[in-house]
């Protein structure tokens, strides 16, 4: 009896002493869940974006290839311009956009083809035309060449403004940027910088390229970081001056990369439509 009596009681002190899942670390557990799931969407989603800006910016091809598609039907949507505007390029991913000021149509011809690709071509430089319209309406005999066969192949109506590279992807730019500053704003403390430092390097940074470095410095979804400082008075972190000052470098230094990648790389791996 007093044997079964001290079983019984190792027995209550052993089930006292088993671990119980405390309600907060499940709680926990749960948000670097949400957090680790939110910060693959985020990398998905520039990913995304940036290939998509990729593939869609105008490509400079010949004339030829022009009246190529043209004549194979592969032209989906095509748009007349004299000059590329700059300036409606976002501050992320975008490219220019092609604009007609004149009354004249051309000489710049941008087409999309039905593999979501875009190109354009100078319709003033051509070896050979053979024109049956009259080509008052157009800059010159070779825009006029390009009409005369759009008509011919019966995609005359296809024309319009062609919509940039950077329109397909505008939405998951503003989901982006939107998530992003939303977190650095109103989400937890950051740990290496204030909120007006990511707040300026995010927003500046050219190609969204802020947003992996926050990820990666940050790393919010972490289940640890033990070379972080803990948030307090006493902490120093990087300040919003920094972030700007960072912010506008890097803008600058991808100015003036960009032409310097796209004379020894080409217009193919990095795209500068009417250069």
């Amino acid at each position: 009896m007093v044997a079964t009596i001290r079983g019984q009681q190792q027995l209550a002190a052993s089930c006292d002493n088993a671990p119980v899942e405390s309600p907060v670390i499940s709680t926990v557990d749960r948000s670097r869940r949400w957090w680790s799931a939110l910060r693959l969407v985020l990398v998905l989603l520039w990913l995304v974006t940036a290939v998509t800006t990729w593939w869609t910016t105008p490509r400079e091809q010949s004339y030829e290839k022009a009246r190529a598609d043209v004549a194979a039907g592969r032209v989906t949507a095509f748009q007349w311009g004299d000059q590329w505007n700059s300036t409606e390029a976002g501050p992320w991913f975008g490219a220019s956009g092609l604009r007609q000021s004149s009354s004249q149509l051309g000489p710049f011809f941008a087409w999309k083809t039905s593999d979501g690709r875009s190109y354009w071509t100078d319709t003033t430089t051509f070896t050979q035309v053979e024109i049956h319209i009259e080509y008052d309406d157009y800059s010159g005999p070779g825009a006029a060449g390009i009409a005369q066969q759009l008509r011919a192949a019966g995609i005359e109506q296809r024309g319009g403004t062609l919509p940039p590279g950077a329109s397909s992807t505008a939405g998951i730019v503003f989901l982006l940027a939107v998530v992003t500053l939303g977190v650095v704003i109103a989400g937890p403390p950051p740990r290496r910088g204030t909120r007006w430092f990511w707040f300026w390097l995010i927003y500046i940074t050219p190609l969204g390229l802020g947003l992996l470095f926050w990820l990666v410095r940050e790393h919010p979804w972490a289940r640890s970081a033990p070379h972080a400082a803990p948030s307090g008075d006493g902490e120093r972190r990087d300040r919003g001056t920094l972030g700007l000052a960072i912010g506008l470098i890097l803008a600058i230094l991808y100015i003036a990369v960009v032409p310097i990648l796209h004379k020894f790389l080409g217009d193919w791996w990095v795209p500068r439509p009417g250069v």
